[in-house]
């Protein structure tokens, strides 16, 4: 009779009670909630990630690219010569060093980016956050990474 009666785990292993359950599940609805704007900019998410660093600082390498969007080239390449065939943005090897690879916007790349200027006010309607909720949100989420980021210390 003991063993048919059903127990109640201890919250420390229940699926609701995981930050990174509730981090994964926040992250694949934001990324769903960019799919429609992004499909009328014909992007992915990835894509656009990467568009906003060129849009940043344009003619970077591979590597910085990688390290800004804390990709490694396997990821990245691939995502790289798609955005290549689609015209937006070349892809050559460096003079100084020909081991290195540069990013640089085409025309179509850099026309790309007064569209989405709408990208980032649509996703705070859709999330119904002011800017200062918006801002605090990224602040506490940069700052949950960079501790995790930093050796364990037990």
């Amino acid at each position: 009779m003991m063993a048919l009666m059903k127990r109640t785990p201890p919250s420390s292993v229940l699926l609701d009670q995981q930050l990174c359950f509730a981090l994964y599940a926040a992250s694949r609805s934001v990324t769903a909630a960019y799919r429609p704007l992004l499909e009328s900019l014909g992007l992915t998410y990835p894509q656009y990630l990467t568009m906003l660093v060129l849009w940043e600082q344009d003619g970077l390498t591979v590597r910085e690219l990688g390290d800004r969007l804390q990709l490694d080239s396997g990821t990245l390449t691939p995502l790289l010569k798609r955005l290549q065939q689609a015209g937006l943005v070349s892809r050559q090897r460096r003079r100084s060093d020909e081991r290195e690879v540069e990013i640089r916007l085409t025309a179509e790349g850099e026309a790309l980016r007064e569209p989405a200027k709408a990208v980032p006010e649509c996703m705070a309607a859709r999330l119904c956050l002011s800017s200062e909720d918006m801002q605090r949100l990224r602040d506490e989420l940069k700052q949950l990474a960079a501790q995790l980021s930093q050796p364990t210390q037990v």
